[in-house]
């Protein structure tokens, strides 16, 4: 698939404006809503629980997201899932999912993102310059570990490797049908990978490469959606 834009970097810019911890905390509650309250048989919740971890969000927090996104408590879960498509500046599209308490919010603010250079298109439109993947990041750490094999057995389709230097042995980002991704997530974690993404995401199928000042003019495009209170994630077709 090729490496594609990443939020590489955002957790720690996000961490100085306090808002790392309110994204973490809706992910845990989206993925306990989504998968049930029990890490060892939910990856996702598994992984967002360790990342509200390291970044040293409390005990009792995550526990009270647990039990409020899996319908433990009497106080009901607002957040729901929004998407929204359209272009970056030079055509590059890009998808945008939103865990939000307040559609009526996050709707003009996402329309006033994507005016200030982008395009908001229609929901589906960007559905031709995607694909949909389950995808799980991990490591190992034996450096020879054999990744392709690790991918056959588990069941995934394909596997690449990380991006960027780990400390941790080998990184691998193994894509797997929708259907399959608990059972890689497990098969992996099993073997004696450390599963740090373990999610369904938007794949793009042909990424554009852009240099200079037209990349910089997309990168900051896509950090001024990303750095949005209510944006889990963004997809972009941009090498």
């Amino acid at each position: 698939m090729g490496a594609q834009w990443k939020q590489a970097g955002r957790e720690a810019a996000a961490h100085k404006k306090g808002q790392v911890v309110g994204k973490l905390v809706r992910e845990i509650m989206v993925a306990a809503k989504l998968g049930g309250a029990e890490p060892d048989s939910n990856p996702r919740l598994a992984v967002a629980v360790e990342k509200a971890r390291k970044a040293s969000v409390t005990r009792d927090t995550i526990e009270r997201a647990v039990k409020k996104g899996s319908g433990q408590l009497d106080e009901a879960m607002t957040i729901e899932l929004v998407t929204y498509e359209g272009f970056a500046p030079h055509k590059v599209p890009v998808i945008v999912e939103c865990q939000t308490d307040n559609r009526n919010r996050t709707a003009p603010d996402m329309r006033h993102l994507f005016g200030k250079g982008g395009a908001l298109g229609q929901p589906g439109s960007m559905g031709f310059f995607f694909d949909r993947w389950g995808v799980v990041e991990a490591t190992h750490p034996d450096k020879k570990r054999d990744s392709e094999g690790d991918a056959i057995e588990a069941g995934a389709q394909n596997v690449e490797p990380l991006e960027g230097e780990t400390e941790e042995g080998v990184g691998a980002r193994f894509l797997t049908e929708m259907k399959d991704l608990s059972t890689v997530s497990k098969w992996l974690k099993g073997a004696g990978w450390n599963v740090t993404a373990s999610e369904m995401r938007w794949v793009a199928k042909n990424p554009t490469h852009l240099e200079g000042a037209a990349r910089t003019e997309v990168l900051d495009f896509l950090h001024s959606l990303d750095d949005h209170d209510d944006v889990s994630h963004v997809y972009a077709g941009l090498a």
